[in-house]
């Protein structure tokens, strides 16, 4: 069995406003050094251990987890027992 550990986050260039919002409360809270904030989506998927993995994570990203038009992912496979 493998968790994969997948990270997806708005493309350089796509506006976050949700990553703003967070920025201007934290200026609110005088943490005035703080330059930028992107949010983003972590997710935990268990696999068995059945095929090319890579594969399989590449495209479940890319047909459901993630939108390749406007986010991009990157992921970690750990084996657990």
């Amino acid at each position: 069995m493998h968790k994969v550990k997948v990270y997806i986050t708005l493309k350089e260039g796509v506006l976050d406003p949700q990553g703003k919002a967070v920025q201007n409360s934290l200026h609110a809270l005088e943490y005035d050094n703080v330059a930028d904030v992107r949010v983003g989506k972590y997710m935990e998927v268990l696999l068995n251990d059945e095929g090319n993995l890579d594969a399989q994570v590449d495209e479940m990203c890319d047909r459901l987890l993630a939108n390749p038009v406007i986010e991009d992912y990157s992921y970690m496979i750990e084996e657990v027992s």
